[in-house]
């Protein structure tokens, strides 16, 4: 077979390769998160991983409230204005990460996800993980099972598929997004970035929207990196079905491919310059409070939403 699955159990948590034996392409997915760590292709001789990548799941655990590198942002993505919204005339309060006095990234973002299954053929290799929430946290009681699917195909495609569904007998808001962050062959200033996208979200001095958009087309087209510091939330163009966002270096470009309800792109430069966050989201930040892009999950109804991730050599 042209693919293959492996799994590792050397740590606390298992994790999972998927590859693809005939270019040497690898994907690493932490059960931990179930996030990925490692997007890697063969480049000049060795893998090159362009994600931004934890030591191992010892180091995701104890680092990951730092910068929530690759992490899943799920009920809400980025902020939630003081932890607090209301819900059938009740008002709630995220009990989990806060960074100042706003409610950060979800609550999900560290649980532990069960091996469902591994494939692999010779046209892809994935592995099928699944959470249950059970309400724990006091601001979000409201019951979710989710299942997530990593699969790698040929042409160094890698997809992610995540299926929620509503456990409750209530309508739940509910909104999420990855978190990882990019390194290609080249420093990110040298770097080029290019998405479809013409407005982005205004932000107060919180990072939180204010409802109004401003026009933003700078990367319409490839733009520099150099010099621009970015902590934005743009939003897709919905003309497109499938709009991508390009990150392209020497040697290397990767393609980040949402499908709707993705339908946001958060974008953050840290100040080290070393790497650079894309983020697809299905809603914007503060969600359940602006609602904008917000979904609200029907009793024991599954949502499906999808992002792919493309390694190109140039």
């Amino acid at each position: 077979m042209s693919f293959s699955v492996k799994i590792n159990h050397s740590k606390k948590y298992p994790s999972i390769i998927l590859s693809d034996d005939s270019s040497k392409t690898e994907a690493e997915i932490f059960c931990f998160g179930g996030l990925l760590n490692t997007f890697a292709v063969e480049q000049n001789g060795k893998l090159f991983n362009v994600v931004d990548a934890y030591a191992d799941i010892d180091d995701a655990i104890e680092k990951r409230n730092t910068w929530f590198k690759s992490c899943r942002l799920s009920p809400f993505p980025c902020r939630l204005k003081d932890g607090i919204y209301e819900l059938h005339k009740e008002q709630f309060k995220i009990e989990k990460f806060y960074l100042g006095e706003n409610a950060m990234h979800g609550i999900i973002y560290d649980a532990v996800y069960d091996i469902l299954g591994i494939e692999a053929n010779d046209s892809f290799a994935l592995v099928e993980l699944s959470y249950d929430y059970k309400g724990a946290d006091k601001g979000y009681p409201f019951a979710f099972d989710t299942r997530l699917v990593w699969k790698l195909e040929a042409n160094n495609l890698l997809s992610i598929s995540s299926y929620v569904t509503n456990k409750t007998s209530l309508i739940i808001p509910y909104a999420e997004g990855w978190h990882p962050y990019f390194k290609l062959d080249i420093p990110i200033d040298d770097c080029t970035l290019k998405f479809d996208a013409s407005d982005l979200l205004a932000f107060d001095a919180n990072f939180i929207p204010t409802g109004k958009l401003i026009e933003d087309k700078r990367f319409k087209q490839p733009t520099l990196l150099k010099d621009i510091c970015l902590d934005n939330c743009f939003v897709l163009d919905k003309n497109i079905e499938e709009p991508k966002c390009i990150l392209k270096g020497k040697q290397l470009a990767i393609s980040i491919i949402p499908k709707a309800p993705y339908d946001y792109l958060q974008i953050f430069t840290p100040e080290h310059r070393e790497n650079i966050a894309i983020e697809n989201l299905s809603a914007a930040p503060d969600a359940f409070n602006n609602k904008i892009g917000l979904q609200h999950l029907q009793p024991n109804q599954a949502y499906h939403f999808k992002t792919s991730y493309q390694i190109e050599h140039l």
